[in-house]
């Protein structure tokens, strides 16, 4: 009815948050980190429903970065594992890039089938707003139209904590280098590097063999 259909346009009005092309990555089957076994769309409906008001929003590391942190409702597994003397020898490395436009760097991880697979507690839902991911798309030449919602969905985190963890040293870097490198612009804090590298020293990220 007519009046079904007002409904679903006030609904559509309302959502805050929109998902990202960069999260999207990891909804696909050949996507080696963090992967999201779920429809994108039905994703991006739900964290609408869990989170209805800008100010439930979590403070992130730059005015423009978001936070949202949901139970999780998916079967994804926690993105990072800790390192012992009993799993170290488990440990790869290698240079890899996260898109076709940025330069490989150095990563380490686990192999995910050596790994038990234990769902995480939560999901850190990572948010840009839509002025800051049009201006990191225009850096890079990217002409990608961007929806109207204010945020964007832009990576996704299956962990234990309902807190923001650091984020790995070589963003930290990579954000450092500016928008045309695939980074943010934020310029470099050091306090906040040395805590990063203090705990990611301990600790690798998961990926698919």
């Amino acid at each position: 009815s007519q009046s079904e259909v007002i409904q679903v346009f006030a609904m559509a009005s309302k959502m805050l948050f929109y998902l990202d092309d960069f999260a999207l990555r990891q909804f696909s089957s050949s996507f080696k980190g963090s992967r999201i076994n779920y429809d994108p769309a039905a994703f991006t409906a739900k964290i609408n429903e869990l989170c209805t008001n800008e100010a439930d929003l979590h403070a992130g590391y730059a005015p423009f970065c978001k936070h949202v942190f949901v139970p999780n409702f998916t079967d994804a597994r926690v993105t990072a594992f800790t390192i012992t003397p009993e799993n170290e020898h488990l440990v790869r490395s290698g240079y890899q890039a996260r898109t076709a436009k940025e330069l490989p760097v150095l990563v380490r991880w686990f192999p995910a089938s050596r790994l038990p697979h234990v769902p995480a507690k939560f999901l850190d839902i990572i948010l840009y707003s839509r002025e800051q991911i049009l201006l990191e798309r225009a850096a890079m030449n990217d002409t990608t139209p961007v929806p109207p919602e204010p945020w964007g969905i832009i990576s996704i985190k299956p962990q234990d904590e309902d807190r923001e963890t650091p984020m790995q040293p070589i963003t930290i870097l990579r954000n450092a280098l500016g928008r045309e490198e695939g980074g943010s612009g934020v310029p470099l804090d050091r306090a906040k590097y040395a805590a990063s590298v203090e705990y990611w020293a301990h600790r690798a990220e998961i990926q698919d063999d």
